[in-house]
């Protein structure tokens, strides 16, 4: 039996890896801000899927949250098989129309966080010569995007960086870059979603099925779906001035991931 720590655990894509992973017969650690909505599906899964599912609740935007998830990753009584960096944030407007305060809490919650819990997990996972990260990032990583996709931006590549030091320990490393999945991301955010078109909306449970395929194959990067795959691939050829005009345009009113 292995243990699963998801953060950002009760919606979305974290709520899709939490229902994937207990199915299969994962034991879970599941991690968010609000711990009624946490005791609410670790109880569900338990009863559906006769796993242990146990809470942490974190705010990762504050340094006592961070040290708490950091803390029960170092645990060595009860290690953490696979870490799930998920948990993240959208902030809507352009460019000193959002506060310093809420570009350094992304920061903190993006970067800071999953730089310090990725550290505290592969430790570990490195003595015991397995283990696994999923580093949620975004399609957003690859163009200009203000805080937002430059905070993607630095995930893939430090997951990357990360995962080629690791070769041969028997820790896996692996950036998720998804597009525009249905989950609560763009309403927390206020952010408007009538004129995405129904092609570019991905399902987040089929997400994780072609995730997990990924990292079993030792992939570092996932796109996983072949119209992002496309996507991000013209994206190398567009110039990047005209790459910023349209993030400017629509990425702010609606945001992927």
């Amino acid at each position: 039996m292995t243990t699963a720590l998801i953060t950002g655990a009760t919606a979305g894509i974290g709520a899709a890896f939490a229902r994937r992973l207990a199915s299969e017969g994962h034991d879970l650690v599941l991690v968010a801000r609000d711990e009624k909505r946490l005791c609410e599906q670790a109880t569900e899964l338990h009863d559906r899927h006769r796993v242990e599912a146990e809470v942490l609740r974190a705010d990762l935007a504050t340094e006592e949250g961070i040290a708490a998830v950091e803390s029960r990753l170092a645990d060595r009584k009860h290690p953490v098989d696979l870490l799930v960096n998920n948990a993240g944030f959208g902030n809507k407007g352009r460019f000193l129309e959002v506060t310093v305060q809420d570009e350094l809490a992304m920061l903190k919650v993006h970067c800071e966080a999953v730089l310090r819990l990725t550290m505290a997990a592969t430790r570990g996972m490195r003595e015991r010569r397995r283990g696994g990260v999923v580093n949620v990032a975004s399609v957003a990583a690859f163009v200009p995007r203000g805080t937002y996709g430059a905070s993607k931006a630095w995930v893939v590549q430090f997951t990357q960086g990360a995962a080629r030091d690791l070769a041969g320990s028997g820790v896996r490393l692996m950036a998720l870059c998804p597009g525009f999945v249905r989950t609560e991301f763009h309403e927390r955010a206020g952010m408007g979603t009538d004129n995405i078109p129904g092609w570019m909306w991905l399902d987040a449970d089929r997400l994780v099925d072609a995730a997990l395929k990924d990292l079993a194959r030792g992939k570092s990067l996932s796109v996983p779906d072949p119209r992002y795959k496309a996507l991000t691939g013209l994206s190398k050829f567009v110039p990047r001035g005209a790459l910023s005009r349209v993030s400017s345009t629509t990425g702010r009113k609606y945001g992927p991931n």
